[in-house]
């Protein structure tokens, strides 16, 4: 079984991407499993504050989830045209002290897809990800982009996807990842 993380990169209740991780844990294809990760509870990064009490009960675990996992999604909004700060402070986080970094995101199968209200979608912050993704030493997956634009005519009020062509393109983009990470994993 080849074991995905997602992680939304919003912590407002009703976000779009975390909608969105939702809708593709329902069409992870046969073979595979989405695990939701979180951000939730990883303070803003402080040296100091590493230095004296070692890193977060909330950034261990998700440096373990990363680590286990044979691929992850990192669901991201757009703020001000660029990557939300919580989300990258997360991730962060996660690649402290650095000689984790490979054992954590070495190599890793990576793919970014997100949700915004704009017409644009996420196109800005998923490319702002890129040079994090190349820093940290993971496999990013360029064979599919899936920019949810317009998020509000897509996801109804209870957060499921309405629009069945969205639904298609989300299945398929899940389809195409899954292959990747689990032909990396062999």
């Amino acid at each position: 079984m080849i074991q995905l993380l997602g992680i939304s990169g919003s912590l407002r209740q009703a976000s779009y991407n975390s909608a969105l991780l939702r809708a593709a844990q329902e069409l992870v294809p046969e073979g595979a499993e989405l695990i939701e990760g979180s951000i939730a509870g990883i303070p803003l990064y402080d040296a100091d504050e590493e230095a004296t009490s070692g890193l977060p009960s909330a950034v261990e675990e998700l440096k373990q989830q990363i680590a286990d996992a044979d691929g992850l999604l990192l669901f991201t909004p757009e703020y001000n045209n660029s990557i939300p700060g919580v989300f990258k402070n997360a991730i962060d986080w996660a690649s402290r002290p650095p000689k984790d970094i490979g054992r954590v995101f070495g190599a890793k199968p990576v793919a970014v897809l997100g949700a915004s209200p704009g017409g644009f979608g996420t196109i800005l912050a998923q490319d702002a990800w890129l040079s994090v993704l190349r820093t940290l030493g993971t496999r990013p997956w360029h064979e599919g982009r899936l920019v949810v634009a317009r998020a509000g005519s897509v996801f109804d009020d209870q957060g499921r996807i309405m629009d069945e062509q969205m639904r298609d393109r989300l299945k398929t983009f899940l389809a195409g990842f899954a292959a990747f990470a689990g032909a990396q994993s062999v």
